[in-house]
């Protein structure tokens, strides 16, 4: 589907939708009960598929890989998302500068007044489930950089999360995300990132004594919420890469 792929929902909606793709994979997943109260395997049984060419055969599959990519390295100890089905090929690797933002606020104006330049690693922080407080969608920023005509030459990556619709070398759900004192927290600008996304790999070009330096410099910045639901929230969530659920 778009923008990994050529065709619209309605598309997949006439190949016979989500049952049809749960026809198509029934050997590979568990015949687990849905909420309908129905098991996977009835709704794949009773399923037809009616277009070969948008819910393909799993040998002529539209990727050697799934959509997403789970990268890991000195920036991202518990992981990061991309969906590396909407990566161009050139830009499966990249090295770029950074730029730094504590909100997507911030990111949203400087970007907007042309601040964000050609070579970039757009790094938004402090937007994971504790950080948000509840991990705020970045499609703005991406989108801005995509309409800009910045996606071949930008890259963002951020302890929030994206939309379906982003497209380009945009690395989210980094975890331990900024709040927890993850690596994304003591990046500075100019540092150089590197992101390579067929190695799995998300990494700051810094030597190691240097991390460790300013993460026992870093402070806990205050919370953006301080009462009510959403600051308990903040308290008791976990990581993105636990689920962001409440402990």
């Amino acid at each position: 589907m778009l923008p990994g792929g050529k065709n619209y929902l309605e598309d997949l909606d006439y190949a016979g939708g989500i049952p049809a793709v749960m026809k198509r994979l029934r050997n590979k997943i568990n015949n687990s009960i849905t909420v309908s109260g129905k098991y996977v395997y009835e709704i794949a049984d009773s399923a037809e598929i009616l277009d070969d060419d948008v819910i393909r055969p799993l040998h002529k599959s539209h990727h050697k890989e799934g959509g997403i990519a789970i990268l890991k390295g000195n920036l991202a100890p518990g992981g990061a998302v991309v969906k590396q089905s909407a990566v161009t090929k050139n830009m499966m690797f990249f090295e770029g500068n950074a730029i730094v933002f504590d909100s997507e606020d911030t990111a949203m104006r400087s970007i907007l007044a042309g601040k964000v330049k050609s070579g970039h690693v757009v790094v938004i922080r402090y937007e994971g489930p504790k950080g948000g407080p509840g991990m705020r969608e970045m499609l703005s920023p991406t989108a801005a950089i995509a309409g800009m005509g910045l996606s071949e030459s930008v890259a963002l990556i951020t302890d929030g999360r994206f939309s379906g619709g982003t497209r380009g070398p945009c690395l989210g759900h980094i975890s331990p995300e900024a709040m927890e004192g993850g690596p994304l927290a003591i990046l500075k600008d100019n540092d150089r990132i590197r992101i390579d996304i067929s190695g799995r790999r998300l990494d700051v070009l810094l030597v190691q004594e240097e991390i460790d330096k300013r993460l026992k410099l870093w402070k806990k910045p205050a919370p953006k919420i301080d009462k009510g639901y959403l600051a308990r929230y903040a308290r008791f969530v976990s990581s993105a890469d636990e689920g962001a659920i409440m402990k």
